[in-house]
This record gives C-alpha cells, sequence and structure tokens, in this order.
C-alpha cells in the first residue's frame, strides 16, 4: 500500500470507519473537532450512524446505550470534555461493555487553552468514574501510531469487554505525516452472548451497573480484576531505543518520548550511552521492563508534558534503587530537543537531584527559566 499525507485527527477517524466503526456519538472541542467533522461526512456515506450531541454528557450516554447492543461504538473529545464523560464511562466500565475513546490532550485545568498537553495522564490511568474499574489506554507518538493504535483498540475493547482510552497531545492530532491506511474492514455482527441484540427464540438479556446487593458487587469488582490480570499479562506494549548499552534511560510517551528521542539520538552521536523507552500502553503500565533496567542502569529521567504524572508509574517499579530525575513542560508547551539534551548532559556528568522528589528542584529550576520570558 502507498503511503498518503494525512492530518492526525483525521486519519483516526478514518482508521476507526476501517476498523469497523458502526456509531460515532461526539461533540466539538478543539483540538479535537476534526475527527467529530470528518465522521459527520464518512459514516452517512456509509450508511454507519453518527450523532452530534447536545453535549459530553449526551454522546458518552449514546455511546453506552449503543455498546450494549453489542456494536462497534466510539466517541472523542479533549480534556475538559472527556471530564464531563466521567460518570458515563464508570457506567460502561461497570456493566461490562466495551467502547473506545479518544481524548485529544490540551493545556489546563480548567479550559486552559487549546495548545498539546499530556495533563490528563493520571485521569485516563488511574482516574476516570468513580468506582474500582480498570481501563487499557493506548498513547501514540505518530499519526501511523495512532492509526495502527485505532483497530487495535477496538479489538481490545471487546476482547475483554472493557473500555480502551486512546490519548494523544494536540500535536499528534494536528500534525501532518505521510501514512498507510489498512484495508477496509467488513461490519461483522460477532453476535455478542451478553449483547441485547434483540430477543428473538431466546430470554432476553439485561445489562446493569446496578449492584444493590454489596457482595455481588464485590463479585462483580474482583471478575474486572482478574480480567484485569489477563490484560496486564498479555497487552502490554512499548518501544526500545538503544537501550542495550544504556548506563541511564530517559522514559516519555507521546510526543515527550518523541521530542527525547531526537535528543537521544544526538546523544549518542556525542558518546553518551543514553537509551528511550516509549510505553505505548500506559495502562497497563510497562513495569516489569522498567524494573529490570533498574537492575543494571544507573538511573532515569522521565520526561513528559504535565507537571509529572507518569513519573509516579516509572518511581514505583524503580523501587528506589536508583535515582528517577524529571523533566517536563507544562500549561500546553511543547519541549524542545535541545531542552531535553541538557538535561542529558547534566545527569550524564552526574549532576542527579539530591532533593527527595527531584520534580522539586526541576520546579526551581524551570521557574527561572520562566521568569525569564
Amino acid at each position: 500500500m502507498s503511503k498518503e499525507l494525512w492530518k492526525g485527527n483525521e486519519a483516526i477517524a478514518e482508521a476507526a470507519v476501517r476498523a469497523g466503526l458502526q456509531a460515532y456519538f461526539g461533540y466539538p472541542i478543539t483540538p479535537q473537532t476534526e475527527i467529530l467533522e470528518y465522521l459527520s461526512r464518512r459514516m452517512p456515506e456509509l450508511g454507519r450512524a453518527f450523532v452530534q450531541a447536545e453535549s459530553e454528557l449526551g454522546a458518552i450516554n449514546m455511546v453506552y446505550g449503543a455498546a450494549c447492543t453489542g456494536s462497534r461504538v466510539m466517541s472523542s473529545s479533549s480534556s475538559p470534555g472527556v471530564s464531563l464523560m466521567m460518570e458515563g464511562l464508570s457506567y460502561i466500565a461497570g456493566t461490562e461493555v466495551p467502547a473506545v475513546l479518544v481524548n485529544v490532550m490540551r493545556g489546563g485545568p480548567g479550559l486552559g487553552n487549546i495548545a498539546p498537553a499530556q495533563s490528563d495522564y493520571n485521569q485516563a490511568v488511574h482516574g476516570g468514574g468513580h468506582g474500582d474499574y480498570p481501563r487499557i489506554v493506548l498513547a501514540p507518538a505518530s499519526v501511523q501510531e495512532a492509526i495502527d493504535l485505532m483497530g487495535l483498540s477496538f479489538d481490545l475493547a471487546e476482547k475483554y469487554r472493557m473500555i480502551c482510552m486512546v490519548i494523544l497531545d494536540g500535536s499528534v492530532g494536528q500534525m501532518m505525516e505521510p501514512a498507510e491506511m489498512p484495508e477496509m474492514k467488513p461490519i461483522v455482527d460477532r453476535k455478542f452472548e451478553w449483547a441485547t441484540n434483540g430477543a428473538i427464540d431466546r430470554e432476553r438479556r439485561i445489562l446493569s451497573s446496578i449492584y444493590i446487593n454489596p457482595p455481588a458487587e464485590e463479585v462483580a469488582n474482583f471478575r474486572l480484576g482478574k480480567r484485569w490480570q489477563e490484560v496486564q499479562a498479555n497487552e502490554v506494549r512499548y518501544k526500545e531505543y538503544f537501550l542495550d548499552d544504556a548506563e541511564f534511560v530517559i522514559v516519555g510517551f507521546g510526543t515527550a518520548g518523541r521530542v527525547a528521542l531526537s535528543a537521544v539520538r544526538t546523544a549518542r552521536s556525542e558518546g553518551i550511552k543514553v537509551g528511550l523507552l516509549r510505553p505505548i500502553t500506559v495502562s497497563p503500565y510497562p513495569y516489569e521492563v522498567i524494573d529490570q533496567l533498574a537492575g543494571r542502569v544507573s538511573g532515569f529521567l522521565v520526561t513528559e508534558m504535565n507537571m509529572g504524572q507518569m513519573y509516579d508509574d516509572v518511581r514505583l517499579a524503580v523501587r528506589g534503587r536508583v535515582p528517577v530525575e524529571f523533566y517536563g513542560r507544562t500549561g500546553g508547551v511543547v519541549p524542545f530537543p535541545d531542552e531535553i539534551l541538557g538535561e542529558i548532559h547534566r545527569i550524564a556528568a552526574g549532576h542527579w537531584s539530591r532533593e527527595a522528589d527531584p520534580r522539586v528542584s526541576w520546579q526551581t529550576r524551570m521557574a527561572d527559566v520562566i521568569s525569564e520570558k
């Protein structure tokens, strides 16, 4: 297949269509609106369902209802819009039906701005709606990877009967890159034994997230937990760069990981033995990989476009054996490779932070940089 020039948001939309998307429900919000706009034309062309809801609350509850039929359904939004969807996401999780949600993240908190950020990491990976439930979270770093992960997201959601989120920042959503699209998959009636797809010649099925009896709710939570153990054992994904002989390692996801790779390549050309680990599944997180690396490297540098959210996951995996440094930009500011390279030079010279939490010393250094502007 030949490559074509695709914009990230539109590529995500077309990839979802080709993965067999049957119904989309959404509401416009920058910087993801192109997904909705593209599907508003594409879905009716194919005789599939498209609804621009009255709000994000309406959209996610439409997703909930359609997901109960066993159809391939999704929504997309951006940071504050996803916050409005939290109750619906918890209902979807509690009912154990598959659904896909794309979050093209922007600066916050509050309405913030429309610039790219990664500050929804904790919301996606550790937060979400109320209750005990896991979710799969994928983090692409390029347009091609976003295309590839869209097809995977539907497969994983259906396989494990859970929510699969795809999180990317506005940079990936708005950039244009050459990419290959997969072939169009036919719409398939998967005849899930749990789906409410018409009680013809069988007893009707009732799907609900309500468990009035606490012991029954506990059983449901443990069922979700057991299913999550299967996900953790089989679905961890990541990319490695220069780790074979690395003396210390940078960890970054999405755009931050992509920027870090440029810095790592420059450092390698200077003879610095630094590697990069870029998680693709940020949930389940590649804890075991970092655990193994911590046994042979001198330390880690975590880079993110937030105040240090994934940092806690890296530190959890390292378990205090080696230093874990942090460098980030926040509020919609994207780091430059030279910024990461400067941190690489500092660490290569042996200047590790002496703070119990290196995010403190990072904020001190950044305060000087920001005040100069």
